[in-house]
């Protein structure tokens, strides 16, 4: 009975304690790996939503009819006028030095800057942003019949000057705009 005693107030070997010691550090790379993971899903989000609005804004401003305003006769007509929203002057910040490795926060005249401008820009859009932002967005966009538009944004999380974009495209077909269904996404990780 004293032998049993003896072996139950003994304290734990030093394997027993090493096997501890991997397993919390397994468990801490995962963890890190994951939080990481997170942050940067949770950072892409932003410009994930944003491109997609601007996709859905360029769609809605074809929509809108863009006649000029001119008074009809009486028995004259009007055909419908759609066209999509023409390339913004200048990304939203203008340079990109601005986002690299921080957030940046716009000013609403950033987005204005179209405004004068009939038909072009963020301003067409009817686009903006008010929060702090990761990323660079810029809007380019063709008139017509066959017009296309591209959405980007652009940003570099970890400042390293290597920038990720993600882009969405559409294109006017038989009076119809088209939105691409996935985002192009070239180093989404950066």
């Amino acid at each position: 009975m004293s032998c049993f005693k003896k072996r139950c107030s003994r304290g734990f070997t030093l394997i027993e304690l090493m096997i501890v010691v991997a397993i919390v550090g397994v468990l801490a790379a995962l963890a890190i790996y994951s939080v990481r993971k997170y942050l940067l899903t949770s950072k892409t989000a932003e410009v994930k939503n944003a491109v997609g609005q601007m996709a859905k804004d360029a769609v809605a401003a074809y929509e809108r009819e863009t006649m000029a305003g001119a008074v009809l006769e009486p028995g004259a007509t009007a055909g419908m006028s759609n066209n999509l929203c023409m390339t913004a002057s200048a990304p939203v910040p203008a340079d990109k030095a601005a986002i690299q490795g921080k957030k940046y926060q716009s000013s609403a005249a950033e987005w204005a800057v179209d405004s004068a401008s009939r038909g072009k820009g963020f301003a067409c859009l009817r686009f903006s942003l008010s929060d702090p932002q990761y990323y660079m967005y810029s809007y380019t966009g063709t008139a017509g019949a066959a017009g296309e538009f591209s959405a980007v944004g652009e940003g570099d999380l970890n400042g390293d000057t290597n920038l990720s974009k993600f882009e969405l495209k559409g294109k006017v077909s038989s009076g119809t705009v088209f939105v691409s269904p996935n985002f192009i996404e070239v180093n989404p990780e950066e």
